[in-house]
């Protein structure tokens, strides 16, 4: 089986060789798409729905400061960590300027609009016997390019400093502005089968679409007290942020923005799974990183190349943007 947890997409045109070498080397400026002269009505009305429902779906988080990392030495009962990989501490002190973060992942049928609008190719990488997993209320599968390209083109159609959320600010919100909370669900706890997906509930959600393979089927379940669907699971969420283990012992108070450079981007959340609680107890921790490369494992490349099914390499990994007020 492919690695559920690190699934990624290939550089549609390039090699997977000189795609991480320019992701890793270069900064970290998106190519803005350019929506094209003359659109048809439909097309007209389609984006207009599509930065209507973005306008709506932004929730204004207000700025402060609060600890952020693994909680649990200073927090838990026994004071363990509660975080056993390490790369969430030491636990420091951040300070967020306000700003407004999506209530949810993009899906599918965003990315459409967005694709057909700037006259781009259809993110994803389906070929016939595994289209049906391309759902389009279902969370869209992309790579960190993508994704920022995506969040910084709706903010010059809305006239907003959109762009993807930093892990600081993703986490800050996670934790209802940075207050010790272990889930991102309604209660801060996992309720199997109310706030998060039971095995059984899981199963029942494929049989619809003839699928094996769980899908991110999004708002399923009560938001956080913010507002925000989904920050436990279905996908992995792309941070403007490189990855360093290290970075917590030297990152800034005030806004951080992770390191300059760096090989793997940090993601939040956890992938699509089946409901089983343990999984999620070990993944879904508001404090937890994960880090990934922004275009594809090789690892996980040449891994598919002896699978008998073929999947969509970036199938777990999706956006939800942030706008900035400064």
């Amino acid at each position: 089986m492919i690695k559920q947890n690190l699934v990624i997409i290939l550089c549609s045109s390039l090699s997977v060789t000189a795609c991480a070498k320019s992701t890793s080397n270069a900064n970290q400026q998106a190519f803005l798409p350019t929506t094209k002269e003359n659109l048809s009505p439909e097309q007209q009305k389609q984006l207009q729905q599509l930065l209507d429902k973005t306008k709506k779906n932004l929730i204004f988080v207000k700025g402060g400061s609060y600890m952020m990392g693994d909680f649990g030495p200073e927090h838990s009962i026994d004071k363990l960590p509660y975080d056993g990989k390490g790369d969430s501490k030491p636990l420091h002190k951040v300070t967020l300027d306000d700003f407004h973060l999506s209530a949810t992942k993009a899906t599918y049928a965003d990315f459409d609009i967005y694709t057909d609008v700037t006259g781009q190719k259809a993110i994803g990488d389906f070929n016939d016997r595994i289209k049906k997993y391309r759902i389009p209320t279902s969370a869209a599968g992309i790579n960190w390019q993508q994704a920022r390209n995506y969040c910084q083109w709706l903010g010059t159609q809305l006239n907003l400093k959109m762009d993807l959320p930093t892990e600081a600010q993703w986490e800050y919100a996670a934790r209802n502005r940075g207050q010790y909370i272990l889930y991102a669900t309604d209660n801060g706890k996992i309720d199997n089968g109310r706030n998060v997906w039971s095995f059984e509930q899981r199963q029942t959600s494929k049989k619809p679409f003839k699928v094996t393979k769980s899908i991110a089927l999004l708002q399923q379940f009560p938001p956080t007290p913010l507002g925000f669907y989904d920050m436990i699971t279905d996908n992995y969420e792309w941070m403007l942020d490189w990855y360093d283990p290290e970075y917590y012992s030297k990152s800034p108070e005030k806004n951080p923005q992770g390191p300059k450079t760096g090989t793997l981007k940090v993601v939040r959340g956890s992938a699509t799974d089946d409901g089983q609680n343990m999984r999620m107890v070990g993944n879904g921790l508001t404090m937890q990183r994960h880090a990934i490369d922004p275009i594809a494992d090789p690892e996980l490349v040449n891994e598919s190349k002896n699978q008998k099914y073929y999947f969509d390499f970036n199938l777990n990994n999706s956006v939800r943007c942030a706008a900035n007020l400064e």
